[in-house]
């Protein structure tokens, strides 16, 4: 195992692009905005709604890195995924035409998986969606349209029966949202609590699939051991009960390498019950701000990122190397920036940043500037069979998660995963 710098703090590495192109395997990268173009970003004062669940917003430095990206030097864009694959590409499967008015059938459901789920059968767009609250039609109209490879969903889990109904193959992530990790409990008995806890909503829901715990921990070195025999704990507490556990959950840009070494046991664990690793994964002002760049004592990498595709480290580093490459699903993916010092628990969604990547010339309108990004970064995690999908952040989304609600862009977004198939 090759030699690593001493833990650097949490930090954000800048790597500023102005534009992308959606599903273009040889298309470079525009040349970085200008200082004056990022000025103009928007600012916004957050809304807390103590209902909503909590998810990443970057830590601000002295320095400024990681709470204002204005003041870091670029670094240089790279080009797009070739179409030669980094990893082993997976043999594809001629897809079933989807009905227009898809017929349900009967399905039992039961909350855990017979085998690992194959992705090369979960359709060639890995794109799902992140659902806070169930309060639109569209949601269910992509999912019958779109048959997507992974749908999640937060407290409001009963409409994931409905899920499996239309689309039986699709991979079901809950989660119900708490607050923790307490460091200062036992590991194993907290992670006894924590199912105990749950358990009856996890016996109402059969048709999750798999169940996160905590959202978006950072346990950091000193933690991470302890993080680790905690959701060792959880997935053998819940396999007890016969259900299966998505370990992990963390933030987009933790955590670091060495760190993630001490998680090993965990995802060894989780292998064994048939769990899966979830991750988040985020950036801004554009989704490839980041890609090309190096994780700490490591050699940059043009297929790999600090904040976006940064998986791909610890896959093709350490988890494959040691056979431990379990189904990932990035389970929350998009946009998520802040600009400056300014308080409050949430960042800014892709509406706030819809009106500078029209001027840069991402694309014609905010929707399609956003809907060109996550064809890109669909287009990259569907090389790499080890990873389910990813759930875009975040329908239904409300009070402080309304910057990124995207249920105006549902419509957009079934054509796109459905023209994949």
């Amino acid at each position: 195992m090759m030699g690593f710098m001493a833990r650097i703090l949490r930090w954000i590495i800048v790597l500023t692009a102005g534009g992308l192109v959606a599903c273009s395997a040889n298309s470079s990268l525009p040349p970085a905005p200008t200082q004056a173009a990022l000025a103009v970003l928007p600012t916004a004062t957050a809304s807390p709604d103590p209902l909503t669940p909590p998810t990443w917003t970057p830590a601000a430095r002295q320095d400024g890195v990681g709470g204002n990206f204005r003041s870091a030097a670029p670094l240089r864009p790279t080009d797009l995924p070739t179409a030669t694959p980094l990893f082993p590409t997976r043999t594809p499967i001629p897809p079933t035409p989807t009905p227009t008015v898809p017929t349900p059938t009967a399905t039992r459901y039961v909350s855990i998986i017979p085998t690992l789920p194959p992705t090369d059968a979960l359709g060639p767009s890995k794109l799902g969606l992140h659902v806070i609250r169930n309060n639109d039609p569209n949601i269910m109209e992509f999912v019958r349209h779109a048959q997507p490879a992974v749908i999640k969903a937060v407290d409001d889990l009963g409409f994931l029966a409905e899920v499996k109904e239309a689309s039986p193959r699709t991979i079901t992530i809950g989660r119900i949202n708490t607050d923790g990790p307490h460091y200062d409990q036992n590991p194993e008995q907290a992670a006894r609590d924590f199912v105990n806890t749950q358990l009856e909503q996890y016996r109402l829901n059969p048709a999750v699939d798999y169940w996160e715990g905590y959202n978006e921990p950072d346990p950091n070195h000193d933690r991470m051991v302890w993080f680790s025999r905690f959701e060792q704990e959880r997935v053998k507490a819940l396999a007890e009960h016969g259900f299966r556990a998505a370990i992990g959950g963390f933030a987009a840009g933790v955590p670091e390498f060495e760190e993630f070494e001490l998680f090993l046991a965990a995802i060894w664990e989780a292998k064994e019950h048939r769990g899966i690793l979830s991750l988040h994964e985020y950036s801004a002002p554009v989704m490839n701000y980041g890609f090309g760049a190096n994780l700490p004592g490591m050699e940059p990498h043009p297929e790999r990122g600090a904040l976006t595709f940064r998986y791909r480290w610890l896959y093709e580093e350490m988890l494959i190397p040691f056979g431990l490459d379990i189904p990932l699903v990035i389970s929350e993916a998009g946009i998520d920036g802040i600009i400056g010092n300014r308080p409050g628990p949430a960042g800014l969604g892709w509406r706030e940043f819809g009106q500078y990547w029209v001027e840069q010339g991402i694309g014609p309108s905010p929707e399609q500037a956003y809907l060109n990004q996550l064809a890109w970064y669909d287009a990259g995690v569907r090389r790499d069979g080890y990873v389910i999908g990813f759930t875009v952040f975040t329908a239904g989304g409300f009070g402080q998660w309304e910057t990124y609600n995207i249920n105006s862009l549902l419509p957009q977004l079934t054509a796109y995963a459905s023209s994949q198939h």
